[in-house]
């Protein structure tokens, strides 16, 4: 038996994605069209959504995503980030590097769990919150790379000295999690990555992708 559902809320949830999913935004001729539905209904529905801040309107009166959306997702951090633990914490004892699991955040890679092994002498400090460029360390090269969806690439990807010199990371993307954008890997201070890591790091990260689906 099908859930009752609300069609009310799914046609606002489906006008959220198609904004989502442009740079440049809806009108509501456009979303009318895409919906199936008539005028009428797109503007009731976008006046509901602007009250929350989920959705605003530029001067030429196309729709475009509030930042209201932008606080939602900041607390979908905290639940990203204790799904990934578990696998974090294996992989950095493991390894005996430090691990971590970071997303997008606009044009950067940012680190929302990190995981320091607990055996070590020394290992690389690497923060909650730490930022960089995606284009920069194995973490942004990873999301990247999964992007392009290059053939016969291993699934993760090693880097030396781009964010810290002296270390070297690992990363592997995550994939097959709707909504969420980002790569599980392990930074460590080492001339090279040890061969095993890459394959350790992917096989962590298929187990975050696991935890969050």
């Amino acid at each position: 038996m099908t859930a009752e559902t609300s069609q009310t809320l799914d046609r606002g949830l489906r006008v959220l994605k198609l904004l989502a999913d442009t740079d440049h935004g809806l009108t509501v001729t456009e979303l009318s069209n895409r919906l199936g539905v008539n005028r009428t209904v797109v503007y009731r529905l976008l006046a509901t959504l602007e009250q929350h801040a989920l959705v605003r309107r530029d001067l030429g009166g196309r729709a475009r995503v509030g930042l209201g959306v932008l606080r939602l997702g900041r607390q979908v951090h905290p639940l990203v980030r204790e799904a990934a633990l578990p696998a974090l914490r294996s992989l950095a004892e493991d390894i005996g590097a430090t691990a971590h699991l970071t997303l997008v955040d606009g044009a950067d890679a940012l680190a929302v769990a990190v995981v320091e092994p607990t055996w070590t002498d020394y290992h690389v400090a690497y923060r909650a919150g730490f930022r960089h460029s995606l284009d920069r360390g194995a973490a942004g090269r990873a999301i990247l790379t999964a992007r392009q969806k290059t053939a016969g690439h291993p699934g993760y990807t090693l880097t030396q000295g781009e964010l810290e010199a002296g270390a070297c990371g690992a990363a592997a993307p995550l994939v097959g999690v709707s909504g969420v954008e980002g790569s599980v890997g392990v930074v460590m201070l080492a001339d090279a990555v040890p061969e095993r890591v890459g394959p350790r790091v992917l096989d962590a990260a298929r187990e975050v992708a696991d935890a969050l689906r």
